[in-house]
């Protein structure tokens, strides 16, 4: 394990002037908080937070960086409390500390949802300060390059995680060193059989293709000093995740593969690039559609090259990247190598957030933060750190970075989402084209747009950034909210009516607390989806009136049995020997302690229908209609049927329970479109489930709330007719 005075030399080699004292603090505090803690391993725990600073002084970061990485486990994993930092290392450090903190004990049921809530935490810290980026990218590498002492199934989740995250993350920051061995350690747990075809064929290219490489490092050598060029060439090889996800892309077989090495130009200056590039083309074939310029064109991510593929002098495809060696250290190192050391006596975070890479992510950070559900946010972050990319631009010449296989959609949500969510048309090039067109490097992208444009759902399918997919899901879920609250306003406005009140929007201002929602548009959504109830609303408003759902629902009435406030209404029960149609020969029915309760069956009945009574047993009497199949369960058992009858005036406006069956066409706003015909009708939805969902229908139980048997039949006959229902038919059982 490495000792104090050790760290403390390392930090010196690259900054002489550093504060010993903090750097001692940290490794003692740290030491001691984590005490006799063991990891996995069997290895000491103080260790780990070592070895990540370690990793952080080979990326020369400043010591309050290095400080942080001692102490980033303290809060989570030891007594130590964000105040205490706070007291001994200032309130700088204790927010950098508490940003590599996870959230513990959240509420939520998947292990997904929790590890989107802290990789959202994480990028919002990240987002205030890089510097918690880097260490925790530091402390990933460190876990991957220990991670054999964790049990297998964890070893795969946590590999999973840096493949689809942490890898791409330090791609997106410019860390090519870190991405690829993060990629390599990850795919060696997640595909161990591949990981060692592909190491094994690699080797052996190498020892084929040894002699091979020297001749081609001479050649480009002898080259740019017959041309008068200061310049190092280096040969690379291909890592085995590329290689392997380029075999998997593609299609291709390993033999197939002809780039699995290449060599990397480093000139003084930027004109070199240049100078090296036309003695390059000018003495070898260039393969046509290979050449990059990312010096003129830089990626976001601030890399800086110029690529080429040529038929070199051994008349083989020969990859090259020519840059400058201040442009070579920030392709290496991405962020960190704008730290200290370009700033001398700064702060590393200033320079840092200088950095293009940096304020990309920042901006990412901010669009994918805007209200998404944990699972969307995980999916957002993860399609937004794909690496590769394609350069487009608009009709005044901006610059537009986007993801291989993007669309015009893409790119009018990559310009602003009010450009995306008003999108109609594209002209690529000056051509109209149809917006699920893939966009290709210097395409110029116009976008045509109008006001009255909603995006359809079904862009989500077809679009890859996350921003794009985000933005579309918000607008869906606000035109969805907007049908809502108008149903919500009918609802209301039908609900003060029937208690003698009149309602307005106004009235929920002084409420919205008690409702627990933010805006009046919130409450009028929630009772239009059945999260809130119109009489909670009714009672927050005037909350003098009495509320009726908790009175008692059972009364007698003459001979009559009522069933409460909830409908209102009364049923006509007649006895055993008595002449039916005869109030005075009712039966009164009486429990133990009054009169017995009456529901109505799943299916439920409304005036008009004949209907049947069922004595249930220690639970009171059972409504159905004379025609529901359900009544053959008590065919056998005579003694239970009771023979009810409506007595409901005929001005009343109360509503009974009806159960429907429609079966509509699955298309974007046709459940909007049925409960609209239903409100129209007058008529009430109580709970709606669907049945069976296929890729042309869908088919949808309802229950409803009608006055009698003409109004259900008239409200079936609108359903017929409405232009998205294949059949409608009520449910009798």
């Amino acid at each position: 394990m490495m000792r104090q005075y050790e760290l403390v030399e390392r930090v010196q080699r690259y900054k002489p002037e550093v504060n010993e004292a903090l750097l001692n603090k940290a490794y003692v505090y740290a030491m001691q908080k984590h005490g006799s803690q063991k990891r996995a391993s069997g290895d000491p725990y103080f260790s780990h937070p070592l070895e990540v600073a370690a990793i952080l002084t080979e990326m020369r970061m400043d010591e309050a960086t290095i400080a942080v990485a001692l102490l980033h486990d303290t809060i989570e994993d030891t007594t130590a409390t964000r105040q205490e930092i706070d007291e001994l290392f200032g309130s700088e450090m204790g927010t950098l500390v508490e940003g590599l903190t996870k959230l513990k004990k959240l509420d939520l049921v998947s292990k997904k949802a929790a590890q989107a809530e802290n990789l959202r935490k994480l990028l919002l810290a990240i987002s205030e300060d890089v510097r918690v980026l880097l260490v925790k990218l530091a402390d990933r590498l460190h876990n991957m390059r220990t991670l054999g002492a964790m049990r297998e199934d964890k070893q795969i989740r946590i590999a999973e995680e840096t493949m689809d995250i942490y890898a791409p993350l330090a791609g997106r920051m410019g860390m090519q060193d870190m991405r690829e061995e993060l990629e390599n350690l990850s795919f060696q747990i997640i595909n161990p059989e591949a990981y060692r075809t592909v190491t094994a064929r690699l080797e052996d290219v190498f020892e084929r293709s040894e002699s091979v490489i020297g001749e081609i490092e001479g050649a480009l050598g002898k080259l740019f000093d017959e041309y008068g060029i200061k310049a190092v060439v280096k040969s690379r090889q291909k890592k085995p995740w590329s290689v392997f996800r380029k075999m998997e892309s593609k299609a291709l077989s390993f033999g197939q593969l002809s780039d699995l090495y290449g060599f990397r130009v480093l000139v003084d200056k930027v004109a070199d690039c240049y100078l090296a590039l036309g003695a390059i083309h000018t003495t070898w074939s260039m393969v046509p559609g290979r050449f990059k310029d990312y010096i003129s064109t830089p990626k976001q991510n601030d890399y800086q090259s110029l690529h080429t593929t040529i038929v070199g002098p051994l008349r083989q495809r020969v990859e090259l990247q020519i840059r400058t060696r201040a442009m070579d250290t920030v392709a290496e190192y991405g962020v960190a190598a704008h730290s200290i050391y370009k700033d001398k006596g700064g702060s590393s975070s200033a320079s840092l957030k200088e950095t293009n890479a940096y304020a990309w992510l920042r901006r990412t950070i901010e669009a994918l933060s805007e209200g998404d559900n944990p699972e969307d946010f995980l999916e957002n972050t993860k399609l937004e750190l794909f690496q590769d990319q394609v350069f487009c631009f608009t009709p005044k010449g901006q610059l537009i970075a986007l993801p291989r296989g993007a669309t015009p959609i893409d790119f009018a949500y990559a310009v602003h989402t009010d450009v995306g969510n008003t999108c109609v048309g594209v002209k690529i090039n000056g051509r109209i084209m149809p917006l699920m067109t893939e966009l290709k490097n210097g395409d110029e992208v116009e976008i045509v747009r109008s006001k009255a444009q909603v995006p359809p759902t079904a862009w989500e399918s077809v679009v890859v950034t996350g921003k794009a997919r985000s933005a579309i899901r918000r607008a869906t879920r606000n035109a969805i909210r907007k049908q809502y609250s108008g149903l919500g306003t009918r609802i209301l406005e039908r609900s003060f009516e029937r208690a003698g009140k009149t309602f307005s929007k106004d009235a929920l201002k002084n409420v919205l607390h008690r409702l627990a929602r933010k805006d009046i548009e919130d409450v009028l959504a929630a009772v239009g989806r059945g999260e809130i109830a119109s009489a909670d609303v009714l009672k927050a408003v005037f909350p003098e009136m009495k509320d009726d759902r908790h009175a008692t629902p059972k009364q007698k009435v003459d001979g009559w049995v009522n069933l409460g406030n909830a409908t209102g209404m009364l049923f006509q029960v007649q006895g055993e020997g008595q002449e039916a149609g005869k109030a005075s020969a009712a039966l009164p029915i009486r429990g133990i302690h009054g009169d017995l309760p009456v529901r109505f069956a799943p299916e439920g009945a409304v005036p008009g229908d004949r209907i049947v009574g069922i004595m249930q047993a220690g639970s009171g009497i059972t409504i159905y209609p004379i025609q529901s199949p359900s009544l053959t369960a008590f065919d056998d058992q005579p003694e239970r049927w009771i023979d009810v009858r409506w007595d409901i005036d005929e001005d009343s406006n109360e509503r009974f329970p009806a159960r429907v069956s429609v079966t509509a066409i699955n298309a974007p706003g046709s459940l909007a479109d049925i409960a609209q015909v239903i409100a129209a009708a007058d008529a009430n939805i109580d709970t709606l489930t669907m049945l069976r969902t296929a890729p042309d229908f869908t088919e949808m139980l309802i229950d409803l709330e009608i006055r009698d048997l003409k109004h259900l039949n008239r409200l079936l006959s609108q359903l017929k007719e409405n232009k998205w229902v294949s059949a409608a038919h009520r449910v009798n059982g």
